[in-house]
């Protein structure tokens, strides 16, 4: 039996400030916007679909953390789900890097696979709040999407993960629908209590380069395993664009969005904070650009990878609310 420790080895806790960025970025798009309160003078005092100033922005911090908690749990849950698939599939035997439950042995597949789907019951209750508040039922649909693109990376017959699009299929899911999702999400929480508030498009922006970023970790992570992802058939990204162009690829990403931040510039100067992630950026490109490092060598590059996440959200947030 898996220890407390293992589990928490298992869950990947380097990938989650992957699932926080987007939470942070979408949540600071939203509030960036602000809102306000119409017809109260027409409105009789029995009719509850008015409120008061404070009372919406609780409403709107709830479900800025209700999309945090969706975020993390479908990370973790993804994580786990990844771990099983490839545990069972044979993939991971002979894997270096992050602990796996099910390749190890320390946990058996059927154990890994409840975490997993618990994890992503966690993200599914946490949706369900938020569109109880929102009061927008087809959220339901999207969510289910996003378990089933969780679950089918390396799960299911033909899981995408091995032919090459996990890293089209992060910068969507993680990226794009995980940054504005939660802008709409709280938005329209807003917009559910009586007040009158805009969708930031801004918000765009962050979340094109918060995809590159977390597609970028999933390069790094890649590119280490292209020795037994060609052994085992899994033909990621990495496999299938070689070492070099990989790791190119790899830099590339991480630059990209300091780059496309820089075009919100002409908005506010305040977007110019972003270029303070970019010495962020330089260890885990110097890092992955040496071809001489492979294997454990490019462990740290994920977690750098991490960080420079986090730099971008923190910084491109605090641009969208200064601005």
């Amino acid at each position: 039996m898996a220890t407390a420790q293992q589990w928490i080895a298992g869950s990947r806790p380097r990938t989650l400030p992957m699932a926080v960025a987007p939470a942070v970025i979408g949540a600071a798009a939203a509030f960036s916007q602000g809102f306000r309160i119409t017809g109260f003078a027409e409105a009789p005092l029995a009719d509850t679909s008015y409120a008061p100033a404070g009372s919406i922005y609780a409403i709107q911090w709830t479900v800025a953390v209700l999309a945090l908690v969706v975020s993390l749990a479908l990370q973790v849950g993804v994580n786990y789900a990844n771990d099983y698939s490839d545990g069972v599939r044979g993939t991971d035997d002979e894997r270096v890097g992050p602990m796996r439950l099910t390749g190890s042995g320390a946990a058996s597949p059927a154990a890994v696979k409840r975490a997993a789907f618990l994890s992503f019951g966690v993200a599914g209750l946490a949706g369900l709040v938020i569109v109880a508040l929102t009061g927008h039922w087809w959220l339901i649909g999207v969510g289910l999407v996003c378990i089933l693109a969780a679950w089918w990376y390396t799960g299911g017959k033909k899981p995408y993960g091995y032919l090459g699009l996990g890293e089209v299929m992060v910068f969507i899911f993680f990226g794009l629908v995980a940054t504005a999702g939660t802008a709409f999400a709280v938005v329209e929480a807003a917009a559910a209590s009586g007040a009158v508030a805009e969708f930031p498009h801004e918000v765009w922006v962050g979340a094109v380069g918060h995809g590159l970023i977390a597609s970028a970790l999933l390069m790094a992570n890649n590119i280490r395993d292209i020795p037994t992802d060609v052994e085992a058939g899994k033909r990621t990204l990495a496999v299938r664009l070689g070492q070099r162009r990989a790791r190119i690829g790899f830099a590339l990403m991480l630059i990209l969005p300091v780059l496309l931040a820089q075009g919100m510039i002409a908005v506010s100067f305040w977007y110019a904070l972003t270029l303070l992630t970019l010495p962020l950026a330089v260890r885990p490109s110097r890092l992955v650009l040496n071809q001489q490092s492979t294997g454990p060598a490019l462990i740290p590059a994920l977690q750098q990878t991490s960080i420079l996440g986090l730099g971008f959200a923190a910084t491109f947030s605090a641009a969208l609310l200064l601005s």
